[in-house]
């Protein structure tokens, strides 16, 4: 029985990279995995399917035997490497540890060859801000509840005066080795929690664990033309890590408070600005609101409403390119609703005055729907 196109099997094109051959890779183990299907036989062999093609597809030397000579350029390889037992026996996967660790870490709960990681936990703080705030930048200190490296012991945990001890279950390595089915990998040692340092006098301040609580001002930089949803990323400010480890980092997550005047889109910002009807029919000048401060605009004669006037740089600056956008302003007709007397009386002369020929739009409206209505009395 032919074997099938190791590109078909992890359904990847011929000229896939490697990270895209990776990815294809573990969302087949994880969906076939023989932990996760337990005397599946179809799907331990979708499984085994996979791997094959995965061992000879992220090897270069490999996949360039494979693409010149089909299986037959690596079976013979691939015979050695099953029939040894798989990946522990296999100088194929002499450097599969990190591999293994990246792409079955969450099946087995544990992370690569080479000692787990006692960084700190990122934290995340939401900031809520104005348009204003957003669009000129800010400078704010937070006050961030956090675990900080203990100052009595270091970091270390450890009482003053004394030093951890190598872990006697790893022997200081800070992994033991397990088998998991027909694999044996390595996993973080269950004692030391991968730190491979056995503490036994700990700190009467943090109690061995290197870290206290404390509430940590940070002072950060909100960049111009930040938007809504953005994260900015200040390293080195999360918790503390275990036993001496690195920091994780503190994400501020922006939020953009609602405007009374303006919308934003992108780096533009729109308004809508009422104006009155004798402004409209006799142009005028008016002022308009921007982020800035007021702007003269000019209305032509005869303005309609619904027409928007472009204010070109009174927009917010592009976070990425630092220029800005536009502000668009559309004009609304406000209708008054109270007329004294003499006013109504002024309207209605108006109004008897003129007819639809100084409305071009209304004339050009009951134009239409006179021919609509003769159209349909002639059906």
């Amino acid at each position: 029985m032919s074997k099938r196109d190791y590109y078909e099997i992890l359904g990847v094109p011929r000229d896939a990279d490697e990270q895209t051959i990776k990815r294809a890779y573990r969302k087949l183990a994880m969906k076939y995995h023989p932990d996760r299907n337990p005397n599946d036989e179809e799907a331990a062999e979708k499984f085994r399917e996979a791997t094959e093609a995965y061992e000879v597809l992220s090897d270069k030397e490999k996949r360039a035997r494979y693409d010149q000579f089909g299986h037959a350029g690596v079976d013979e390889q691939m015979h050695d490497f099953w029939g040894r037992g798989g990946f522990q026996e296999s100088h194929a996967f002499k450097d599969f540890g990190d591999i293994f660790g990246d792409v079955f870490g969450d099946l087995f709960g544990f992370g690569s060859a080479g000692g787990a990681s006692n960084r700190g936990s990122d934290l995340r703080y939401t900031l809520s801000l104005s348009l204003e705030e957003a669009a000129h930048g800010k400078e704010v200190e937070l006050r961030i509840p956090r675990h900080a490296s203990c100052d009595a012991c270091g970091g270390s945990g450890a009482r003053a005066g004394t030093h951890p001890v190598p872990c006697s279950t790893c022997g200081g390595h800070g992994q033991v080795q397990i088998s998991q089915g027909f694999f044996s990998v390595r996993r973080t040692c269950p004692a030391c929690q991968g730190s491979g340092r056995r503490i036994e006098s700990p700190c009467p301040r943090c109690g061995g664990s290197g870290r206290v609580r404390v509430e940590k001002k940070v002072r950060v930089k909100i960049p111009a033309g930040v938007y809504d949803g953005a994260q900015v990323r200040v390293p080195g400010e999360g918790e503390a890590g275990l036993h001496g480890g690195p920091n994780g980092d503190l994400y501020i997550n922006i939020s953009l408070k609602p405007h009374p005047i303006f919308e934003r889109d992108g780096a533009d910002l729109h308004c809508v600005m009422p104006i009155t009807f004798p402004q409209a029919a006799l142009g005028a000048e008016v002022e308009a609101p921007t982020l800035e401060g007021k702007v003269k605009v000019r209305i032509p004669p005869g303005t309609q409403g619904g027409r928007i006037f472009r204010l070109r740089g009174y927009g917010v600056p592009d976070v990425r390119t630092q220029q800005k956008g536009d502000l668009y302003v559309k004009v609304q007709i406000a209708v008054p609703t109270k007329l004294s007397a003499r006013q109504e009386q002024l309207l209605r002369e108006f109004a008897n005055a003129t007819g639809d020929d100084v409305y071009p739009e209304r004339s050009s409206f009951l134009d239409k729907v006179k021919k609509f209505w003769d159209d349909l009395a002639g059906e």
